[in-house]
Formats: structure tokens, sequence, C-alpha cells
């Protein structure tokens, strides 16, 4: 199953490659399942795993008989367009899964280093053990912590 979902995934990228400088991918649910010889709702995973904010794509649907998958690759080229990303990625709060997630992506996706996402790892790591131990923070606390210091590294070193 993970092969499938790997074939669709590389299929939907190399259609931004034949795109050329394009950034938005039009596709038909019922036509790809066709094309991979598996149900619509193995399209969906897809599309809800490997297509996400955090990996730099928004992705509008539109169900039924005329319907569409509309995928969108946001771009980061702008500073400002950078600051607004992370804002809207890492939101209010972040839990640690969460943060395990989208540093890889955002590494992935050429905006951190691997030592730039090691050294965030650390001090995140770091911020969630005092909130445990020595301030006995909720849960909820040390998420709205955690975001806030991720978004303000983020910011750093998209602006530096």
């Amino acid at each position: 199953m993970s092969n499938l979902t790997r074939t669709i995934e590389k299929y939907i990228h190399e259609l931004f490659g034949a795109e050329g400088d394009e950034s938005i991918v039009s596709l038909r649910r019922k036509e790809l399942a066709e094309t991979f010889g598996c149900v619509p709702s193995q399209i969906n995973y897809v599309l809800r795993s490997r297509f996400t904010p955090e990996r730099g794509f928004l992705v509008e649907s539109q169900r039924g008989g005329h319907g569409y998958i509309r995928i969108l690759r946001i771009s980061c080229e702008d500073p400002e367009e950078r600051l607004h990303h992370i804002d809207d990625i890492v939101g209010e709060t972040i839990t640690e899964q969460e943060c395990r997630k989208l540093l890889p992506a955002l590494q992935e996706r050429g905006l951190l280093t691997a030592r730039e996402r090691l050294i965030i790892e650390v001090a995140l790591r770091h911020a969630e053990e005092l909130g445990r131990s020595e301030f006995d923070l909720s849960p909820h606390k040390r998420n709205l912590i955690q975001a806030d210091m991720l978004k303000k590294m983020l910011r750093g070193l998209m602006l530096a």
C-alpha cells in the first residue's frame, strides 16, 4: 500500500515539473484512481498525508460528479510570504509530535538546514522538559510556549 502511495505522490510531483513554472495542478479524483487502479479514498489519503501546508501545498477539493482536485504549491520566495506561511503552519499551539513532523518538512523544502533543525529541536526539547519538571505547566501552556518559541526561531532564520 505504501508503494502505491509513493507512486501516486511521485506522479503528482511530476505533474508540477511538467507544468514548468506553474504552481497549480488540477486533477480529477476518479480519473486518478482509475489510472492507478485504486479506490478514490487512496487518492484522498495521499493528498492528506503528502500534500500538506507543512510540505508547501494547499489542496482544494470539490466532490461529486464534476468534482476536481486543485493542488497549489505555496510560494515562499518573498521573506514576508515566508513569515506569513510560518505563522499559518505553526498556529497558536503546537505539540511535540507536530514539531517532529514540521521541522523535517521545512528542511526538505530547503527552508531549514540540518544544523538549524537540530538546534531548534534541542531548544524545544529543553523548553518542554523545563515546562514539565521545573515549572509544572499544563500541556496546553507548554504547547503555547513551544509554538511561540518555534515561530520566533523560524522568523529569525527567515529574516537572516
